[in-house]
């Protein structure tokens, strides 16, 4: 039985596979079973950042193999404590949990929020603010969060205790806080899911400092624009503001699941022995090979995340068949005259592979991808999107 047909007898149809079954890859070039080629533009969902079987990635994760590949949080392990600390330094936070996602990520954060307005407010100041459109994972406490209905249906009764704003307007976001006993603000500064929105600049600082008048956590959801992904290590840098949690996972790992909750100085007393836990959390594997990806993000490789998202904005705004080009960095979405899935489905044909999001194509090329394949990329793109 072939590998497509044993997946949709034996794996929960829960994914819309596209009917590819990818094998190996180098870099930003990955091969499907018959061998053919394709350029890489949806690296995992924004995971591979260094693109497929980066050198020092593999050898810093087969080193820890070679010690030991799983301790339990019941014991101290050097690669845990490392991540911690440089994730620490980089952004200016004190504290991190470690998890295996965004999802658990954000749940992390969640319930340090809840913990906060337990003891800023009383128990009864619970609701965390959300933005309509977001997206925060699939846990059915994050989806609760999520503020997007269509991911509610079937799962209902959600978890009580979110509201949910319209971005970039602060106006609903205040009334909000004003008609619900809250504790927290929790924003995706792009909003992947909901169509590669970014938020503006101004609403982010003014909700900073709603947030820090109201004595409201304010907690930034990084899975998908963290680590290098919009151009900084950290989106909330290019917004001038410090927040007091900030979630990530996605790129972290270069590839193994690994999810972080940073915790800044109004939090990061807030968890005390048995108050969150997980057993593969910061396991030594993964956190090996995160070690390795924040040792690459720098300022260089940045600058050429900026540059490379200059000319995909240049190349495409304008261009026959695009209506608009949106997004951060290397986390993109292009809006199609055509059919998104119509652009993507053709893309795919002549070597090209991309995703979407909404009514949208969604490019997240790895951070390191050689400029004469992106180039070769974007122009069979427009060329798809021009017909």
């Amino acid at each position: 039985m072939d590998i497509i047909a044993l997946d949709k007898q034996f794996v929960a149809n829960t994914y819309a596979r596209f009917p590819v079954e990818l094998v190996r890859g180098k870099g930003s070039l990955v091969y499907d079973a018959d061998g053919k080629e394709y350029i890489d533009l949806g690296t995992g969902i924004a995971v591979n950042g260094l693109g497929i079987g980066d050198e020092g990635w593999k050898q810093a994760v087969v080193a820890q193999l070679d010690q030991i590949q799983h301790t339990s949080n019941l014991y101290y392990s050097a690669p845990c404590a490392r991540l911690a600390e440089t994730l620490c330094k980089r952004t200016g936070m004190e504290k991190v949990f470690f998890s295996n996602s965004g999802a658990e990520a954000n749940e992390c954060a969640i319930k340090a929020g809840r913990k906060y307005g337990e003891v800023q407010k009383g128990k009864e100041y619970s609701t965390i603010v959300t933005l309509k459109n977001s997206f925060h994972g699939r846990t059915i406490t994050t989806l609760s969060a999520t503020g997007q209905d269509v991911f509610h249906e079937h799962f209902t009764p959600m978890t009580d205790g979110f509201v949910h704003a319209t971005a970039n307007d602060l106006e609903a976001l205040q009334t909000l806080v004003n008609t619900h006993k809250c504790c927290a603000v929790m924003l995706e500064l792009v909003q992947g899911e909901g169509g590669v929105m970014a938020l503006d600049k101004a609403y982010v600082q003014a909700v900073a400092e709603l947030a820090k008048k109201e004595n409201l956590l304010l907690m930034i959801d990084e899975v998908q624009t963290g680590n290098g992904r919009t151009g900084t290590l950290y989106a909330f840098e290019q917004f001038g503001i410090q927040p007091d949690v900030v979630t990530t996972a996605k790129g972290l790992g270069g590839g193994l699941p690994i999810g972080a909750t940073l915790l800044g100085a109004k939090a990061a007393g807030l968890f005390t022995a048995g108050l969150n836990g997980s057993t593969f959390g910061g396991n030594p594997v993964c956190a090996a090979g995160a070690n390795y990806v924040l040792s690459k993000i720098d300022e260089t490789l940045l600058a050429e995340v900026r540059k490379k998202s200059e000319y995909i904005v240049h190349a495409l705004t304008g261009a026959k068949g695009v209506k608009a080009v949106t997004g951060m960095g290397l986390m993109l979405g292009v809006e199609c005259e055509r059919d998104a899935s119509a652009v993507i489905a053709e893309c795919m044909e002549q070597g090209v592979l991309v995703i979407k999001a909404k009514n949208k194509v969604r490019l997240l090329p790895a951070l390191n991808i050689p400029w004469e394949l992106l180039e070769k990329a974007i122009e069979i793109l427009k060329e798809v999107c021009a017909k």
